[in-house]
């Protein structure tokens, strides 16, 4: 197997210890790593620019591979067969996890372990180990230490451990050795401030007790949440654990995507920044975590927008689209231009301008999350119970306004379905949380509010030439997002107009596969972009609402089928080649993923009742 250049998207498995991450490649190299936090500056990188950094470990022979997820875990095993013989790697960023109950503690030393196991014959394993801190800019100095080396470089020195002896060339730490059965070679790498003056290498007893602390807490975790039985349990277990992997513990925020600049289209311009927490995600995550998780979980991250949007900006408005992790509201986006980017896909970008767009729909997906949490969880308390109800206000004030909608198109303000289908939301759900708001006076304006709402959607988004609801008033274009409209209750599933609209999307935004485009109106970027793997669960979820049980089940695995080795999904995949494409993995696909899996399963149970 060549290590030359980076390989597709799909080859590539995550790690976390939910505060950061990393992407180890099929050939077992780590090629993208933010420690200590996902939006941190990568150290490894070469997933985006060759030379910006990497750690391969792996046979010296040619080797085939496997690997899978140990179960209840996000700590991945790789089996490499040489013709000399077969040893594991297991891979795993990792955290204490805590004695009781939750399973995943917040306490971290942000370090990569890798410990490898001899199965059977000798295999030589070579370890090659790269940091480019920075994205690539900076080349570290090495120096030795007992069991390994320290390097230092950048805004932090990072500390090796190895069992085998360290020798350094062009900023690249090396080392080999053999692995007969039964044999162990611990190797990590952790973060350790600017000096590490005092570091010291683990040992490989050391390596094997964080790696099995590690696999314990994902286990308790997994076995205390995990209550789903329904269809494809196996998939929402597993991607409620993806959700975990990418929410950042100390705040409770999620975050869209571990990655930034994977392209949408291989040598295109769509190349985001998606570590991020997005408050577009906010109700259908939280009803993903229902299914898959737990309400810590639910709590965590309900919290996490009240408190990262209760200081107002400049124009007074309180509620932006996007935070980092910390509940940041600056996320200033720039390009790296030394970087070549995946595959020749520039410009690589840090940080996301959709920050200081306005958005009109983060109301309602605010509010409906809100609506979920009070039912399910516990009394809001007065501070925030009177943030959202000025939020509620807020969609009454502003529901005619254009705004930029939820694929934050970058050209002009639009009057787009979805932010007024969520504007509706927003008062629909205030209005039956008055009593929880302390704002039963509030009610009947509420209500009025949303009526005028739900009157302009149904004069002004429906299209008789289209014969859909379609993307923005006016226009004949349709776009995935009218999927919505029966999900968050606007209309009943089995509405004329709803039925029309679900197959006017499967009819033309929907390719050979199955799988469906969020839009195919020109949208003021260059190049193309694939179909979007949250709009073909949306599909199931409302088919599967409307009693259609074998549509949704064939919608449901168009998608899931393509999830790689591992179970991990993207934001977008080709429609030619079925390459995954997009920010990996992706958390708003597998919160698809969940929820229409759960809407299945509901349908199923409501027909044999």
């Amino acid at each position: 197997m060549s290590d030359a250049g980076p390989p597709a998207i799909a080859d590539y498995a995550l790690l976390s210890d939910s505060q950061g991450a990393a992407l180890v490649s099929r050939s077992g190299s780590i090629d993208w790593a933010c420690l200590p936090r996902f939006d941190s500056p990568a150290t490894f990188a070469r997933i985006l620019d060759d030379d910006a950094g990497h750690w391969r470990l792996a046979p010296t022979e040619a080797f085939a591979v496997s690997r899978r997820y140990v179960d209840g875990s996000m700590v991945l095993r790789s089996e490499f067969r040489t013709p000399s013989g077969t040893v594991t790697v297991t891979d795993a960023l990792v955290f204490m996890p805590l004695e009781r109950g939750h399973g995943i503690g917040h306490r971290a030393p942000h370090a990569v372990v890798r410990l490898v196991e001899g199965v059977e014959g000798e295999v030589e394993v070579a370890s090659e180990v790269a940091p480019r801190p920075e994205y690539g800019l900076t080349r570290p100095r090495w120096h030795p230490v007992t069991g390994g080396a320290v390097c230092r470089g950048g805004p932090t020195a990072y500390v090796l451990s190895c069992p085998a002896p360290v020798h350094v060339d062009d900023a690249t730490a090396r080392s080999s050795f053999v692995v007969r059965p039964g044999e162990r070679f611990g190797l990590a790498l952790r973060a350790s401030g600017p000096w590490a003056g005092t570091a010291s290498a683990w040992t490989t007893d050391q390596v094997r007790a964080w790696l099995y602390g590690t696999v314990r807490g994902w286990q308790s975790w997994s076995a205390l949440h995990q209550g789903y039985e329904g269809p494809w349990a196996d998939l929402v277990h597993h991607s409620g654990r993806v959700l975990q992997a990418l929410t950042y513990a100390p705040t409770g925020a999620m975050i869209a995507a571990p990655t930034t600049s994977l392209p949408e289209a291989i040598g295109g311009e769509r190349n985001w920044d998606y570590r991020y927490a997005w408050v577009r995600d906010a109700s259908l995550t939280l009803s993903a975590l229902w299914v898959a998780a737990c309400p810590d979980e639910v709590s965590g991250f309900f919290r996490f927008f009240v408190t990262a949007a209760g200081a107002s900006d400049d124009d007074g408005d309180a509620l932006q689209i996007l935070y980092g992790v910390g509940g940041e509201r600056r996320v200033d986006e720039h390009e790296l231009d030394h970087l070549a980017g995946h595959r020749g896909s520039r410009p690589v970008r840090v940080g996301n301008a959709a920050w200081r767009q306005s958005q009109l729909d983060v109301y309602g997906e605010l509010l409906d999350a809100a609506a979920l949490y009070a039912d399910r969880v516990a009394a809001l308390d007065d501070a925030t119970a009177g943030f959202l109800s000025d939020m509620a206000d807020r969609a009454a004030a502003r529901w005619r306004e254009a705004d930029h909608g939820i694929w934050e198109m970058r050209g002009e303000p639009r009057h787009f379905l979805y932010s007024k289908l969520m504007c509706w939301v927003a008062l629909d759900r205030a209005a039956g949380l008055a009593d929880h708001l302390r704002a039963g006076d509030r009610r009947a304006q509420w209500c009025r509010d949303r009526d005028l709402v739900r009157d302009a959607i149904l004069a002004e988004g429906w299209s008789d030439t289209a014969k859909a609801f379609t993307q923005s008033f006016g226009d004949d274009d349709l776009d995935a997002s009218a999927l919505m409209i029966p999900i968050v209750g606007f209309l009943p599933a089995d509405d004329p107009r709803v039925r029309a609209t679900v197959d006017a999307v499967a009819e033309h935004l929907t390719d050979d596969r199955g799988l469906v485009y969020r839009y195919r109106a020109a949208d003021g970027l260059g190049g193309e972009e694939g179909a979007f793997g949250i709009c073909t669960y949306w599909l199931a979820h409302a088919l599967a609402l409307a009693g259609d049980l074998d549509r949704a089940r064939s919608s449901f695995e168009a998608i899931t089928s393509l999830a790689n080795d591992v179970g991990l999904l993207a934001e977008e995949v080709d429609g030619r080649t079925g390459e995954m494409l997009g920010n990996f993995p992706q958390a708003f696909t597998h919160i698809g993923l969940i929820n229409a899996a759960h809407a299945i399963a509901e349908a199923e149970r409501r027909q044999q009742a």
